[in-house]
């Protein structure tokens, strides 16, 4: 296996070692600056984080070598050292990102979501540790950027300012304090480091990567790296992350104005916020992950899967403007202030950090609405044929369907109603890892092969797949009809656009009549599920 291969070559892993040891080369090419002082800062920067990078993949490295030397393969006590081996591996990789910070936390926070990339050990560290648990910077810290933005420190401007945050993330921490005139506000601290260490970080991660790439040509996560270097300078501008909140709002009130009350984003303070300050309307509420909170509150989970598969379809098929990092700690639920006949309250889905956006082109919004209406139909023809629009091509078009739905080709074209629904039992998540395991180099070709629009996209589908897990533990059919009405509806739109003659539009009725047909099918089953398990027999 290629995984395996990498932490058993120790000749060719000498090779990584030796390299980052000339990390002064790549200090030097970084430096190629107009500003002195920071090109001295990064001449010192690279080559540490370099040494520091390179000691932590000898020591795992050195730990799978000989942890697992003579263990036979396929045996339980081999499988239990391994075990081990990758939580210790994981926690030194938490603890390499936590040191570097800055980008090393946002790549801990990717892997966290690689759930069919990387060992369970690996996803369930990172995802745990480095959402809002990141390093703080200190108050000092926090006023030094006040100073220089504001011209005041923070107890100036407010009339309260907690200097500990209730959040830390890679890029930021945020604090709550009071305005004058009496208002609660979330206020947003860009880490001090970032600005001065995002080059160096750039350049450190670059060089790994790409040598990596050279000594194992099926590691080739070159991508990531081009899309770091793309959107980071976005992220680090907060004037860009509000105006993004703003216009993510004004599409729900135009494109989707049935549930715009239900989605909301904090109001910003203009007046108060910078590049590297944002002032923004305190959100009270559960974080999308914390179902008991959830039900304290009176919502239903199940409501707020519903909620979330809704509101991110709308965003992908339709708006073409896309929330890309909803991980569980950029999602907060609260209660509409009306009710359901029921008594239950309807939840209200709050959208936090707006940083990393990605705009779909007409084309690309349309096929890639046309796939998930084919994998929600389990129609193989349509399947192929939009899979080779986005760019997997036709070898790697069932690996694509399969990194989307996170089911076998065999169940990806099952006509069955709940085809795609996965449990999240202990049987379907080792199917996904041996999956994973076995073809870890074709799946590294199509994240190669496939546009950086549509990595965002599976990235945003890994984030928002874990957030349906923790609500529902496993997913459910009524999150696929639900993409499925939304990725049809988006389709038939795009085809009415294009058709002029009565005869095209005929058949474009048609078409939505039965696509109609077959949701309000998959809606009868679902009902017919749900009572026979509300039955007592």
């Amino acid at each position: 296996m290629a995984a395996r291969s990498l932490w058993r070559s120790r000749a060719r892993f000498l090779a990584v070692v030796g390299t980052a040891a000339c990390g002064g080369a790549a200090g030097a090419a970084v430096a190629a600056s107009d500003d002195p002082a920071t090109a001295l800062k990064l001449c010192t920067v690279v080559p540490v984080r370099l040494a520091r990078d390179a000691a932590t993949a000898a020591s795992i490295a050195f730990d799978y070598q000989y942890s697992l030397l003579g263990l036979p393969e396929g045996s339980e006590e081999r499988s239990r050292v391994k075990h081990e081996v990758h939580l210790r591996s994981a926690l030194k990789l938490q603890e390499l990102c936590f040191k570097n910070g800055g980008i090393y936390i946002k790549l801990g926070q990717h892997i966290g979501q690689l759930e069919y990339l990387v060992p369970e050990e690996y996803a369930k560290t990172m995802r745990e540790s480095m959402l809002n648990k990141c390093p703080v910077s200190s108050y000092d810290q926090v006023r030094e950027v006040f100073k220089k933005e504001l011209g005041e420190t923070p107890d100036k401007i407010f009339t309260e300012f907690d200097p500990v945050p209730i959040a830390s993330a890679s890029l930021a921490q945020v604090h709550v304090a009071r305005t004058p005139d009496g208002l609660k506000v979330a206020v947003k601290v860009q880490h001090t480091h970032m600005t001065d260490t995002a080059a160096a970080d750039h350049a450190t991660v670059d060089l790994i990567v790409n040598t990596l790439h050279r000594i194992f040509p099926s590691f080739d996560y070159r991508w990531l790296v081009d899309e770091m270097r793309e959107s980071l300078p976005k992220e680090l501008d907060f004037l860009v992350e509000a105006k993004n909140s703003e216009k993510c709002m004004d599409n729900f009130r135009k494109l989707s104005p049935h549930i715009a009350d239900y989605v909301y984003a904090p109001k910003v303070y203009w007046n108060l916020s910078t590049s590297k300050l944002l002032i923004m309307e305190f959100m009270d509420g559960a974080q999308i992950n914390d179902v008991k909170t959830i039900r304290k509150l009176g919502i239903r989970p199940s409501e707020v899967s519903k909620l979330v598969s809704q509101a991110f379809a709308e965003m992908m098929f339709k708006h073409g403007f896309v929330h890309c990092d909803p991980h569980a700690a950029n999602l907060i639920v609260r209660p509409m202030p009306s009710r359901s006949i029921l008594g239950n309250k309807k939840p209200q889905l709050v959208l936090l950090d707006h940083g990393l956006y990605k705009e779909l082109d007409v084309s690309t919004r349309t096929n890639y609405a046309a796939l998930w209406k084919a994998l929600v139909f389990a129609d193989a023809k349509a399947i192929k044929e939009n899979s080779v629009k986005l760019g997997a091509g036709e070898d790697l078009c069932a690996l694509f369907a399969g990194i989307l739905t996170m089911r076998p080709w065999n169940r990806v074209i099952d006509p069955a109603v709940d085809h795609l629904v996965i449990q999240g039992s202990e049987s379907d998540r080792s199917e996904i890892q041996m999956y994973a395991s076995q073809y870890f180099s074709e799946i590294s070709e199509l994240l190669r092969r496939l546009p950086r629009v549509i990595l965002l996209m599976l990235k945003t589908n890994d984030c928002l797949r874990a957030v349906n897990n923790a609500l529902l533990q496993g997913s459910s059919l009524e999150t696929f009809l639900i993409i499925g009405k939304i990725s049809s509806e988006a389709v038939l739109e795009a085809k009415k656009y294009e058709t002029r003659s009565l005869l095209r539009r005929l058949c474009v009725w048609l078409e939505e009549m039965s696509v109609e047909a077959r949701l309000f099918g998959m809606q009868l089953a679902l009902w017919l599920l749900q009572l026979r398990k509300a039955l007592p027999w």
